[in-house]
């Protein structure tokens, strides 16, 4: 099986060198300068967070990938509103003497967590008032499940960063289909990452970090946008935006505007803001040292989670493994940002 996204990105950074050459109330809010940067709250051990998830019960996870050689279990954070660590699980069934991680990717219309975990290729459930785990899903083997979001009809769309596919988990089935492919979600190491649904323009937004179908350098990363029909059927793949070299565009935030917050994890180590059209407006943190002002440089950034009129950032530090990196960031950004598609079918 393919390595999960930490260890692939890690190894391969160097590469990419080479070939690059809140909820927070309204007074607080705007006490904050847009770009101000603190730290949310650090990430214990075993580190390497990837995406942040905001929960409608006002609370925060994030979920733990396993530095390389490390049999130690990945662990479900959650966090207060104000970044208190609350409680912590730890992630039963995972192949422990392979990589493996899991990604707190979404939640159930319920209130339970979705859990991408790499080392089955499963989504796992997680209800935070019990406790209990559940295995609901499982891809083929060799599937590296990535982001999710919930779409049209309860459905629950998966990206595969080892393979450039789009997984369509239908509503009421175990059994995920491959519901979407294309030569622009090919790729040299890094894959196919973030995804949201937009319910108001039926489409999905899908981020890129490298591309070998031909239309630009490979190591230049993408920000897709794909129709969605009525009948749940994709239309034509566009690109909304094309990133520089070397800049692995990860997980994104998108705003009630329609401006998207993109973390990129690569060389630049950066938060970029780009309009609803595709155009780059700003970007938040100083390029390669990812200086931001905070205790805390951007370090491998992959995800901006919208909280309130901030992003909450998910610093990996993947290369470096500096666990006094791997935190969540908070970043004002200064616009509200628009809440996750989440239907009453999102279930399982």
């Amino acid at each position: 099986m393919p390595q999960h996204p930490v260890v692939r990105r890690a190894a391969a950074l160097v590469l990419v060198g080479f070939l690059a050459m809140s909820l927070c109330s309204p007074a607080s809010a705007a006490a904050r300068p847009r770009g101000d940067t603190r730290v949310f709250a650090s990430m214990p051990a075993p580190g390497f967070p990837a995406y942040v998830h905001v929960h409608t019960n006002g609370r925060v996870y994030a979920g733990s990938y396993v530095d390389s050689g490390s049999t130690a279990p990945s662990t479900v954070v959650e966090w207060s509103a104000d970044g208190r660590q609350l409680r912590s699980w730890t992630v039963p069934g995972q192949v422990l003497d392979e990589d493996h991680g899991v990604q707190v990717a979404n939640q159930t219309h319920d209130g339970k967590l979705v859990l991408l975990e790499t080392s089955t290729a499963s989504v796992l459930t997680l209800d935070v008032r019990t406790g209990r785990f559940r295995r609901v899903v499982r891809f083929p083997d060799g599937t590296v499940p990535n982001y999710a979001t919930w779409g049209p009809g309860g459905n629950l769309f998966v990206t595969d960063y080892g393979h450039g596919v789009i997984w369509k988990v239908p509503h009421g089935s175990p059994t995920p289909q491959r519901w979407f492919s294309s030569p622009a979600l090919s790729s040299v190491e890094f894959g196919t990452t973030g995804i949201r649904y937009r319910a108001a323009s039926h489409d999905l937004l899908i981020s890129q970090q490298t591309s070998t179908d031909g239309a630009s350098l490979p190591t230049n990363g993408h920000l897709y946008r794909l129709p969605v029909d009525t009948g749940g059927r994709p239309g034509t793949l566009r690109t909304l935006w094309t990133s520089r070299p070397g800049d692995l565009p990860d997980g994104f935030g998108i705003a009630r505007s329609g401006h998207v917050y993109v973390a990129l994890s690569g060389l630049s180590n950066q938060v970029v803001e780009l309009s609803a059209t595709g155009q780059e407006i700003t970007r938040f943190g100083q390029p390669i040292t990812g200086d931001n002002a905070s205790t805390v440089p951007f370090d491998t950034p992959c995800s901006a989670t919208f909280f309130g009129t901030r992003v909450l950032v998910a610093n990996q530090s993947a290369v470096a493994g500096d666990a006094s990196h791997q935190a969540i960031l908070d970043v004002e950004v200064g616009k509200p940002g628009l809440p996750a598609y989440l239907p009453t079918t999102a279930t399982f």
